[in-house]
């Protein structure tokens, strides 16, 4: 499997300093009076020493709250051994800068793969198939950069090749889709979502981030979304979701979204339950999972649990 390629004929303008990145994630930040932490303090949690059902660190940056909340889950070797193959799957879907949120943090991308690579991981793919043309996306995101700098492949995406048909048993709606070759070779899977409003889905988070590892991307519309969403998680759940908000869109995502209606929050989230971190992203945009219909759905067909309740929620604040 070959990294990919610059397009001769699309360029985009390299990102090369660390500062152009935090500064980035500034620009525009509108201010939110709820904030992002209130949901949880509702939440009658837990306190054991098992490993959390869910982390949840604020006031850092990217990186710093990545490596902080790995360790709350014991350390990435809790999720990738030596000499395993690892796919990281960010949000690549749009041709926007990392100031707009419309893609994942890449300074987060960065050090989920050192960390992977640290802990003895074969190979880590990073690679996402979006909306927008991938070998755009890839570098105007500055996921592709930031990734090949913490020693990843950054694998194409953009042709059919690169995809095989699979059977999903218990789907109802999305049975055989076409996945990329990266995840079937992949034996752990790193799901990064960045948290964003959508106009059709109401949210995207973790569930429908998978959505960028098929062909397909109008199958889901076509027999419905919020159905195919959950249909794809029977086949294939992550084996850790790390969910990007540190720069929030409220309203107007995925990608429309103008600079009042984005928040900048510096929040991280972590968990093995992809059900449960689509309900606490759900929370924080203000919605309540119970009427997201894929969060439902996944619930209904226990692919994760929607209810926070509970549930031993690990809370850190930088």
């Amino acid at each position: 499997m070959k990294p990919c390629q610059e397009s001769k004929e699309r360029k985009c303008g390299s990102m090369d300093r660390r500062e152009f990145f935090k500064k980035s994630f500034a620009v525009g930040a509108a201010v939110y009076g709820t904030s992002l932490f209130e949901w949880i303090d509702t939440v009658a949690a837990q306190d054991t020493a098992a490993m959390p059902d869910l982390v949840a660190i604020k006031n850092g940056e990217p990186d710093v709250m990545f490596d902080k909340a790995i360790e709350a889950m014991g350390g990435i070797g809790k999720f990738v051994q030596k000499g395993q193959t690892v796919v990281v799957k960010p949000n690549i879907g749009w041709n926007r800068g990392p100031e707009t949120a419309a893609n994942t943090n890449p300074l987060l991308v960065k050090r989920i793969v050192e960390h992977c690579l640290n802990a003895g991981a074969k190979k880590v793919y990073v690679f996402d198939h979006g909306v927008d043309y991938s070998v755009n996306t890839y570098k105007t995101s500055g996921i592709e950069e930031a990734a090949k700098a913490g020693g990843a492949i950054v694998v194409p995406s953009e042709d059919l090749k690169y995809y095989q048909k699979v059977t999903i048993p218990g789907a109802e709606k999305l049975k055989e889709p076409q996945v990329h070759e990266a995840l079937l070779e992949a034996e752990v899977l790193i799901n990064v979502p960045v948290l964003k409003h959508h106009f059709a889905s109401q949210l995207t988070i973790a569930m429908k981030n998978l959505m960028g590892v098929v062909w397909d991307r109008g199958e889901y519309h076509g027999k419905g979304l919020h159905e195919c969403i959950a249909d794809f998680c029977l086949y294939r759940k992550p084996d850790l979701n790390v969910l990007d908000a540190y720069l929030v869109t409220m309203k107007n995502g995925p990608q429309s979204a103008r600079a009042e209606d984005r928040s900048l929050q510096k929040t991280l989230l972590l968990s093995r339950d992809i059900v449960a971190i689509d309900a606490a992203g759900a929370k924080i945009l203000g919605m309540d999972p119970e009427k997201i219909l894929h969060i439902k759905l996944g619930h209904e067909k226990k692919i994760g649990n929607m209810n926070l309740e509970g549930r031993n929620i690990k809370r850190i604040t930088l």
